[in-house]
């Protein structure tokens, strides 16, 4: 089974390569980001713990947290942050490993990991894989990405992006640099190169 961690900044189109993956390539796509949220659903491992830390102001009426409220927070306050990642992460990463086990025993082909975070991951020693892939994209595309999609102000767009790994950052830590600044045809036919198809 050959493992991928894909990774990049915000906004720079992961999801549409990890769309692609899983279509051409029957690859299992594993994303950080829902595996945290599953984590910290009501009855999840690291629920109780987060609870402790924020309080239950940061709930809704069905007891789950206000995702929204939380990262509002976080990223405005590095300590917080800093301890929200203290929580989840080794949890994340437990449950990543997991779930590789079981997609080997089934003869998955490719397992993809998404995380902006896979550089650090890796460095640590807390996950390997065969390979690591940048997405990049240009930071204006990205801004105007970001504010298309989901709605971002310009101070959300520069608050995430100062808690991100710097493009150099990404680079060093990455074998395979996937553009995808310009069309999808053209980042699909990195993709495919990279992929040796």
């Amino acid at each position: 089974m050959r493992k991928i961690g894909v990774t990049g900044g915000v906004g720079c189109g992961k999801s549409l390569v990890l769309s692609y993956l899983e279509d051409a390539y029957q690859a299992l796509v594993l994303r950080t980001d829902e595996v945290s949220r599953d984590l910290m659903e009501p009855g999840g491992r690291c629920y109780e713990e987060i609870l402790d830390l924020l309080g239950r102001e940061y709930l809704q009426q069905d007891g789950s947290f206000d995702r929204k409220k939380i990262a509002e927070k976080v990223f405005c306050t590095p300590e917080l942050l800093e301890k929200m990642n203290e929580i989840l992460h080794p949890a994340v990463i437990s449950e990543i490993l997991e779930r590789e086990k079981r997609a080997e025993k089934k003869g998955c082909p490719i397992v993809c990991v998404e995380s902006a975070l896979l550089p650090v991951m890796q460095e640590k020693g807390n996950e390997t894989f065969d390979e690591l892939w940048y997405v990049y994209a240009d930071e204006s595309s990205r801004i105007n990405r970001l504010k298309e999609s989901r709605g971002y102000t310009d101070e959300k767009i520069s608050s995430i992006m100062a808690n991100q790994l710097s493009e150099e950052g990404f680079r060093k830590a990455c074998q395979c640099v996937i553009d995808n600044s310009g069309s999808f045809e053209e980042t699909k036919r990195q993709i495919d190169i990279a992929l040796g198809e």
